[in-house]
């Protein structure tokens, strides 16, 4: 192959690449395919699944302390007992069995509201949940688009190094050529040589970059790429202005959302830290059926009683204070820790925005770049034919021109990231915003189906 010809094929190597993937025969993954396939087999998000699932179980927990608490309790035992000294008798001996059973039913009518605060509580930890789980959703799909794009940018690169190799093995076969006959000197081909062995390095470099995103693209999708598809960058789910960006994030990004169910969560442990400053009323009823009773044999006794109960427990050596104390400081916490997660949301969706804005220029910039390179090296080819330029300055264009290639390649690559990465600094990436056909995953379902379970010891899912 001439170098005319093998110039032509390196001009669309970036692009063949980014196209065709990594395996030409096999059916193209989809960037949609990917984010579905991580959405459902990703294991940070089915560990957050998990969590949420955990998290509804406290509604019922909670709920308990509306409900009675009923004890059953049995016991039985053995009785001697010897009368000595009874007149005209002697002595009398007797061996009874007394034994046992009952039930006692206890229900708290008030305790200071803390039952009412701790489901409240239950229920503001599962909506933090969920809105985790959000968050950690969208975080594996901006990383399953990087480890894509990834793949895709290193595959790119790794063809334009392999065909640079074989460019300047041709061109050091020409050097060589016209050495034979006189036209160039020892100095040439040595630079050729230099070329070649440094081309053949950075092949090396490019193959390992290769391995590291397939295995990091293997993490989070959970399957081998075979043959990926191009990515556009998304415009349409994207805010229009940067204030505009900025006000949804502060509203709907889940990471703020989360901690405002914090804040709600700890005002409330101070609701019920102060409930125990509270008297305690309830009811108690008991059944018991006695045998042998008071040790005699045959004896009977049955009972039954409802006793209302006020318990006020009037100081414990300041246990209760201090743990009010301790939940307002708790939540002055929880409140700064929430301003400080708007903070970094606002820095996050400033600097995404303005990578994306500035993506389209970088890669026009490439792109003009790629063209000139182009323009550029034909120019010092030609001139080289005529003695006006040497052999370093061929390849001196040369590698111009594959850096130039590879900086379009990465440009391309950060072009559609930064755009994922803004819609995700907003809150909004997710499967709905960007319309994958894979069903979503509902954390209502499992807490309907919990909720109000007071038997049962299996999950829902039979566990």
């Amino acid at each position: 192959m001439t170098l005319t010809a093998k110039r032509a094929w390196l001009v669309g190597a970036a692009a063949a690449a980014l196209c065709v993937g990594l395996a030409s025969g096999a059916r193209a993954e989809t960037i949609g395919g990917a984010l579905s396939k991580a959405y459902l087999n990703n294991p940070d998000i089915n560990q957050q699944r998990a969590a949420v699932r955990a998290q509804d179980e406290n509604i019922p927990k909670a709920n308990a302390g509306y409900l009675p608490t009923v004890t059953a309790q049995g016991n039985v035992g053995h009785l001697h007992e010897e009368l000595d000294g009874v007149p005209g008798i002697g002595s009398e001996k007797s061996d009874t069995t007394p034994r046992g059973y009952g039930v006692t039913v206890n229900e708290t009518l008030w305790n200071g509201n803390r039952t009412g605060n701790s489901v409240r509580q239950a229920e503001s930890g599962v909506l933090g949940a969920r809105e985790q789980l959000r968050n950690t959703e969208q975080n594996v799909l901006l990383s399953a688009v990087s480890d894509y794009m990834d793949v895709l940018r290193d595959t790119a690169i790794l063809d334009l190094d392999r065909n640079n190799v074989e460019v300047l093995q041709e061109q050091l076969r020409q050097t060589q050529d016209r050495f034979n006959v006189g036209e160039v000197t020892r100095t040439d081909v040595a630079q050729a040589e230099a070329s070649l062995a440094g081309a053949r390095a950075t092949a090396l470099t490019a193959q390992s970059q290769l391995q590291a995103s397939l295995a990091k693209y293997h993490q989070a999708i959970g399957d081998d790429p075979k043959s990926l598809s191009p990515v556009a960058p998304i415009v349409r789910q994207l805010p229009k202005t940067l204030p505009e960006a900025i006000s949804i994030s502060q509203l709907e990004h889940p990471a703020i959302v989360a901690m405002l169910y914090g804040v709600d969560a700890a005002a409330l442990q101070i609701k019920i830290a102060e409930g125990a400053l509270y008297p305690t009323v309830g009811l108690q009823g008991q059944l018991q059926k006695r045998y042998d009773y008071n040790g005699t044999r045959g004896e009977q006794l049955f009972t039954a009683e409802v006793v209302a109960q006020a318990q006020w427990t009037l100081w414990d050596g300041g246990l209760t204070y201090a743990t009010a104390r301790q939940a307002k400081e708790q939540l002055s916490q929880q409140e700064l820790q929430t301003e400080l997660q708007r903070d970094q949301v606002r820095a996050a969706v400033v600097a995404a925005w303005g990578a994306n804005e500035n993506s389209s220029g970088v890669l026009r910039a490439a792109r003009a770049q790629v063209q000139a390179a182009e323009v550029a090296l034909a120019g010092v080819r030609e001139e080289a034919k005529v003695g006006q330029r040497t052999t370093l300055d061929v390849l001196n264009a040369q590698q111009t021109l594959l850096n130039a290639r590879v900086q379009l390649v990465t440009a391309q690559h950060d072009s559609v990231v930064n755009s994922y990465s803004l819609l995700s600094s907003v809150g909004r990436l997710s499967i709905g915003t960007l319309g994958l056909a894979v069903p979503e995953y509902d954390p209502r379902i499992h807490f309907d189906q919990v909720k109000n379970k007071v038997w049962g010891l299996r999950t829902p899912d039979g566990k």
